[in-house]
């Protein structure tokens, strides 16, 4: 499930705490939840109408809810709609009464990543629906369009199911010496076939029902009405008409030699097939893949250091070399494989079914054997590494890009790691990878912070009110191998790992110290700093950080620490504590997301914040949502009553701009106005 969705979830929950956990459990999950909540029929119908939601939770038990009249009330509503009960606990006679009225799925209160996993399946699954219907509307238009298109082919084509004619073109009556279509119907097709291929035609017919691949174009003698017969070559495909299955059949009379046609279909430097037509046979393995064939693999293979060998063997040369690198692979793979050209340097192999260990075994031999080959090019002999890189193909998969891209990923990462290897995407490896990616990246977090490896990144807040003095938002990044890494990348791990306080440390220091550097400077500076919920559970930190505030003697300059609505009202008192020392001591406090929750002003009477950031849900194509320009207008209005300013984050156009100006909102941030900057190394010296 693509993590960026906004889901919109209606709660019929009696408690608005019960339904805020179970947002929270979502969110920290990374699902944006767009929340509704309804604790009566009417409710119901009017969030219906209102949100339009994806999922509904439901508790049971919620006094004057029947969850069979809930059921009936979403089925009259004509939406698709997946209906969940939160339960606290399972009761078998309960839970398949519920199931048995339409229930979608059952999650326990108590179990988050249960809960989690029902709403991700849940909404996957209402996803896949809603794609299978547009999907299944735009073949009845393709179908509409090619039926029209059908009589004007030049093509003799026939739609045969069970080796009967369903439909033919006039094309097709014309080749064939029929006068109309009621001549043809109902006659075997094979009727229609010179006796001296009629087996081999039978053959094909018989195989394509049990749902054997699409075999290449067929050359035969077809026979006329008249008994008079003409060469054709014949296409298979599989279709449907009327909803049923069946064969389309194209008849094309021979006007090109078939050399000829099969001499297109090939590269002329490799003699493999061509770019396209391997990409067709692509197509035609992951249809086999999607329909149950087992056991095949599509892989990449090129050359390694291909352009140190063109500059020093010159492009003619390496034309020969890239023929006689061909010629080993086709004569190294057996005869149900297919060879072909997907890149400039690049081959493409289709492996019919084996063993996966069969497909690694071969993999490996192709490279060793390509190894120990000495080729010629030109004057010069040399010898010559390649790089492998597949996918094994199964119906989880059976998508081309997909495929493509597997064994690209593939391919990369074995070059990534010096080229003259074999490697091959097996979703079995998955748990070992996930384990040596874990610890590399736990690797490099220990080694940030025992070597000063992180890095101080601002992006300017800028004030619609003409506020003094400048705003800036501070982010980590962590030097790695290839440049400073986002903090998506080892956060997880470093929360996993308990090492979440420790970058906060490092961060909220150096960021006092950049505030104290630039006051030195004459600038009056105000910096947002976010702060982990690990971080608020130690004692220690608050002590620390007001001892930080008063060596650094800051005069005009300010440090905001801003946290997400969601964690805050997980942890309300713990936050409640720590934002009220901190306050006292001349920080700030700033809640982030704000607006996500379903009462998140009541928060407000438990929290004393000085900053509202405003959730970045309601700036996704904010001129095109009315709905979410008032919300905003909402917050601000109501934020500036009880004394708070407010931010509005991830603003991406000029539009948007204006639209928020006229909401209220007093600050603004985004990669539109600015993108984050390094902050230099001494800013954040200690002075």
């Amino acid at each position: 499930m693509k993590l960026d969705n906004v889901i919109r979830i209606l709660f019929i929950e009696s408690s608005v705490e019960d339904a805020e956990l179970l947002i929270n459990v979502l969110r920290n999950g990374g699902i944006a939840v767009r929340p509704a909540r309804a604790t009566t029929p009417d409710e119901i119908k009017a969030c219906l109408d209102e949100i339009v939601p994806d999922l509904v939770l439901m508790n049971p038990t919620v006094p004057g809810i029947d969850p069979v009249a809930v059921m009936r009330q979403l089925d009259a509503s004509g939406r698709d709609l997946a209906l969940i009960a939160v339960v606290e606990s399972l009761h078998d006679d309960a839970t398949a009464d519920l199931i048995t009225s339409g229930l979608r799925g059952v999650a326990l209160r108590k179990r988050p990543d249960q809960v989690l996993a029902v709403v991700q399946r849940e909404f996957e699954s209402l996803s896949t629906r809603r794609a299978v219907r547009r999907l299944e509307t735009s073949l009845r238009e393709t179908e509409r369009r090619c039926d029209a298109l059908l009589d004007s082919s030049r093509d003799a084509i026939a739609y045969v199911h069970e080796g009967m004619h369903v439909r033919v073109n006039q094309a097709y009556l014309e080749a064939f010496g029929f006068a109309e279509f009621d001549d043809i119907l109902g006659l075997p097709i094979l009727d229609l076939i010179a006796g001296t291929h009629a087996d081999e035609f039978k053959n094909t017919l018989r195989g394509l029902s049990k749902g054997e691949k699409v075999p290449p174009p067929m050359e035969l003698l077809a026979r006329r009405d008249d008994g008079s017969t003409f060469k054709a070559m014949v296409d298979f495909a599989h279709a449907t008409f009327e909803g049923e299955s069946c064969l389309q059949i194209v008849f094309r009379q021979q006007t090109v030699d078939a050399a000829l046609v099969a001499q297109l279909q090939r590269d002329p430097v490799t003699g493999l097939f061509n770019r396209a037509r391997t990409l067709e046979h692509i197509d035609e393995a992951v249809a086999a893949a999607a329909t149950g064939r087992a056991g095949q693999a599509v892989i990449l293979l090129e050359p390694d250091n291909w352009k140190d060998i063109v500059a020093n063997t010159g492009i003619g040369n390496a034309d020969h070399l890239l023929a006689a690198l061909a010629a080993k692979v086709n004569e190294s793979i057996d005869e149900d494989d297919i060879a072909g050209v997907v890149g400039d340097h690049t081959l493409g192999l289709i492996l019919s079914s084996r063993g996966d260990l069969e497909h690694a075994a071969l993999t490996e031999r192709l490279r060793t054997t390509i190894a120990e080959t000495i080729f010629d090019a030109g004057s010069r002999s040399l010898t010559v590494t390649v790089t492998i890189g597949g996918t094994l193909l199964a119906e989880k998969n059976a998508n081309t890009e997909t495929v493509l891209d597997q064994a690209s990923n593939a391919l990369r990462a074995a070059q990534n790691q010096g080229g003259n290897r074999v490697e091959l995407h097996d979703p079995s490896a998955r748990e070992k990878a996930d384990a040596e990616r874990e610890q590399y990246w736990l690797d490099l977090v220990r080694e940030a912070l025992a070597q000063d490896g992180l890095r101080l990144y601002h992006q300017q807040i800028i004030s619609l009110q003409d506020a003094a003095g400048e705003y800036y938002e501070i982010l980590v990044r962590m030097r790695g191998p290839k440049g400073d890494v986002l903090p998506s990348y080892f956060f997880p791990v470093a929360e996993r790992n308990g090492l979440l306080p420790a970058i906060d440390r490092w961060v909220l220091g150096h960021a006092i110290d950049a505030l104290a550097h630039r006051e030195n400077d004459g600038l009056t500076t105000t910096y947002f700093v976010k702060m982990t919920l690990q971080s608020l559970e130690d004692p220690d930190l608050l002590p620390w950080l007001v001892r930080r505030l008063q060596t650094a003697n800051l005069r005009r300059s300010k440090l905001v620490i801003e946290m997400p609505e969601s964690k805050v009202l997980t942890s309300l008192r713990p936050t409640q504590e720590f934002v009220a020392g901190w306050r006292k001591a001349g920080g700030g406090f700033a809640i982030e997301q704000f607006g996500s929750g379903l009462n998140s002003f009541q928060l407000l009477t438990h929290v004393e914040a000085d900053f509202l950031k405003i959730d970045r849900s309601f700036m996704t194509d904010l001129p095109q949502h009315p709905e979410n320009q008032k919300k905003i207008a909402e917050i601000c209005k109501e934020g500036h009553a009880s004394g708070k300013q407010t931010v509005a984050e991830w603003v991406e156009d000029a539009v948007s701009t204006s639209l928020l100006f006229a909401c209220g909102v007093d600050f603004i941030q985004g990669n539109f106005l600015q993108e984050p900057a390094k902050v230099l190394a001494e800013e954040y010296m200690p002075v």
